[in-house]
């Protein structure tokens, strides 16, 4: 069961049905240090991102140290410590991108959204971030959201883009 986590069916349960699933998942990995990768991704799936409260209570069930289990958090990107919008917006910065205006797609982003690179939305709608490459050079500048990419942008088109997220 565990290894069939949704997000939208997380964000029904309560915080202390995600605490016993979590312990299920734990014991399901045998609390099994080499395991813990593993177990930090299921709990980021059930509550979405991994605060301290979280990390703590998987050190304590898995006989860890706080700091080995804030250790792997914080080294490996795909992991967050803080929560992440419903949408993802990720502007392309690879090169093609940089030089067609990357940089001004995320400057007006910025503008829109009130937040920063790496930072989320307060109504925790958007979450904004740069990547190096998103695999459409011959149509730059790119972003995407989610998993929709948006070619040949440019900052005038973007308020309508975020309009079909609202």
């Amino acid at each position: 069961m565990s290894r069939f986590i949704q997000k939208s069916w997380c964000k029904e349960i309560s915080e202390e049905e995600k605490y016993s699933l979590l312990t299920d998942i734990i014991e399901e990995y045998e609390n099994n240090e080499s395991n813990l990768i593993q177990v930090l991704h299921m709990a980021q799936a059930i509550f979405g991102f991994l605060p301290y409260k979280v990390q703590s209570f998987i050190a304590e069930k898995m006989d860890l140290p706080i700091s080995k289990v804030s250790g792997v958090v914080t080294f490996y990107s795909f992991f967050s410590t803080k929560p992440k919008g419903e949408y993802t917006i990720s502007v392309c910065l690879g090169t093609a991108c940089y030089v067609r205006g990357g940089k001004k797609i995320i400057e007006r982003l910025k503008e829109l959204l009130r937040i920063d690179v790496g930072e989320t939305t307060k109504d925790l709608k958007f979450s904004l971030q740069v990547k190096r490459c998103i695999g459409a050079c011959g149509l730059a500048p790119a972003m995407s959201i989610n998993d929709k990419v948006y070619k040949r942008v440019n900052p005038n088109k973007i308020q309508q883009i975020l309009k079909e997220y609202e």
